[in-house]
């Protein structure tokens, strides 16, 4: 895509503008670093236009807050101000998932994921954000927790604009065949593979 200009123009009848501004499901996926950290700049720059942020992270730890947290928590606050940016919601499963009433446990965690996706689900038919941040959520459907089927069915056919980025390892070819943008992060070299632990500001 020399100039960011496409390298064919489908016949689909729509017109430049129609097809430019086609609601995108997005797959950042692979054993490289980098997938959620490339979702969240995604988040930021929605932000900048306006847009309604949802991110669901489905395996972080509720006690592990990662700087983009903080970050885009302070971007809502500021929206919430001065009418800047977009609203953002930041739900994670470990802690109970934010709209449930009950604590976070470690008991049942296929029961805390189906239960985020069902929230998802119901936000996608409602049209609640513009761009929804399914974290490591490859991870819930390759583990069972999630019926595949059913999220391919629904990201497939979400209404709306509703942009969507899933990230995670080893992303089912199911939702692969459907994604409109796939990245897939290859590991060539990496600091722990020569014993270095993550450090502030590169890893969290």
């Amino acid at each position: 895509m020399p100039q960011g200009k496409p390298l064919t123009v489908p016949d689909d009848g729509l017109t430049t503008r129609q097809r430019r501004n086609r609601p995108l499901l997005m797959v950042h996926t692979g054993d490289g670093k980098g997938k959620s950290t490339a979702a969240f700049g995604l988040a930021m720059r929605g932000w900048n236009q306006g847009w309604d942020i949802g991110v669901f992270q489905f395996v972080k730890s509720a006690k592990w807050r990662i700087g983009e947290q903080t970050v885009l928590e302070r971007l809502a606050r500021l929206h919430d101000e001065t009418g800047e940016g977009g609203p953002i919601e930041w739900h994670k499963m470990g802690s109970g998932w934010s709209w449930s009433r009950k604590g976070g446990t470690e008991d049942d965690h296929a029961a805390d994921a189906a239960e985020g996706w069902a929230e998802v689900k119901r936000r996608i038919r409602a049209e609640r954000h513009r761009l929804y941040v399914l974290d490591e959520f490859t991870y819930p459907m390759q583990w069972g927790w999630v019926d595949v089927d059913d999220v391919v069915d629904t990201l497939a056919n979400r209404p709306g604009t509703q942009h969507v980025v899933v990230t995670g390892r080893r992303a089912d070819p199911r939702l692969l065949d459907v994604a409109d943008l796939v990245t897939e992060m290859t590991h060539v070299k990496h600091p722990m593979d020569v014993g270095q632990k993550g450090q502030r500001g590169i890893e969290w």
